[in-house]
């Protein structure tokens, strides 16, 4: 039995054309968006690959005009070179000391904080988070000299208490502000049932709360991981004793003086492997990372 074939009318060719050239363009604008962010990373890693390149040349070819990409000869020499003029082992022990603390820190003052603020009520809780939330305005430099008196007076300079003890009351304001965004998008219906169930406050939280906020907690860790490790200004304040240098702080030895030229080379060198592993820990965790911040702008 012969099959008839519909004529298709004017209004449906319409609509079969409009959903094609609706599918073309947004083919095109995905395409375009690729070509933007792909330039856009390209720009980004210049710098970056300089600083490679740079690390692999002898001191009179760094500055050579025009600039020269390949290194010819390549001197991975250098990193040895760098590595061995400073004590950096013991530098590299005492930034993985701070960084490690504070991050934990920060992670779980941060978290207990906005746990408060989240999920408690109490007299002037929404004023002290105004008010929290108000000393991210404030500048680094405008505190700087007030903070160095306290701890002068403390008598603890010249320690590495000045650097992470701030990570054990809250980890700083942009933390809790993260963490108790998140926290807000948890159903209060879970914390209720375990309550029933028989479980504490702690219990609450440890089991129910930081387990749902894995994402932010990841993002927490990963911002203070990166703000200590890659922290120049308050070693230079605070530390004087070259045994407990960090690392950022020991490179600033090969800017040179009045009485020696600066080691540019050794100085990429050391700038390379202090980067690789802030970029090593974002390329492991970025798809949480991301997760994190995302959810943590929608909620609340």
């Amino acid at each position: 039995m012969a099959q008839t074939v519909q004529p298709i009318n004017a209004s449906q060719a319409r609509n079969v054309s409009w959903r094609q050239s609706r599918r073309v363009r947004s083919a095109l604008v995905q395409v375009l968006a690729y070509i933007v962010v792909t330039a856009g990373a390209v720009i980004l890693m210049i710098p970056f690959a300089w600083m490679l390149s740079s690390s692999l040349k002898a001191p009179e070819q760094i500055f050579i005009d025009p600039p020269q990409w390949i290194p010819d000869p390549i001197l991975w020499r250098n990193y040895i070179d760098a590595w061995t003029a400073l004590p950096f082992t013991r530098f590299l022990f005492n930034t993985l000391f701070v960084t490690l603390f504070g991050m934990a820190a920060s992670i779980l003052t941060s978290a207990l904080v906005a746990y408060g603020f989240a999920r408690y009520r109490f007299p002037g809780r929404d004023l002290l988070f105004i008010v929290l939330l108000s000393t991210m305005m404030l500048p680094y430099v405008v505190t700087l000299i007030p903070s160095f008196l306290i701890w002068r007076n403390l008598r603890l300079i010249d320690t590495y208490d000045p650097l992470v003890i701030g990570a054990l009351f809250g980890g700083g304001p942009f933390f809790i502000f993260l963490m108790r965004q998140f926290m807000l998008g948890i159903p209060v219906e879970m914390e209720e049932a375990a309550r029933i169930d028989g479980a504490n406050t702690w219990q609450v939280f440890s089991r129910i709360v930081l387990p749902l906020v894995r994402p932010a907690l990841l993002a927490v860790g990963i911002f203070s991981f990166q703000g200590y490790w890659n922290d120049f200004l308050g070693p230079l304040i605070y530390l004087n004793d070259m045994s407990r240098y960090t690392m950022t702080l020991g490179m600033f030895f090969f800017v040179g003086g009045a009485s020696e030229a600066p080691k540019w080379n050794w100085l990429m060198a050391m700038s390379t492997l202090i980067a690789l592993p802030i970029l090593l820990v974002f390329f492991l965790a970025q798809r949480q990372f991301i997760e994190g911040i995302t959810l943590t702008g929608i909620k609340g």
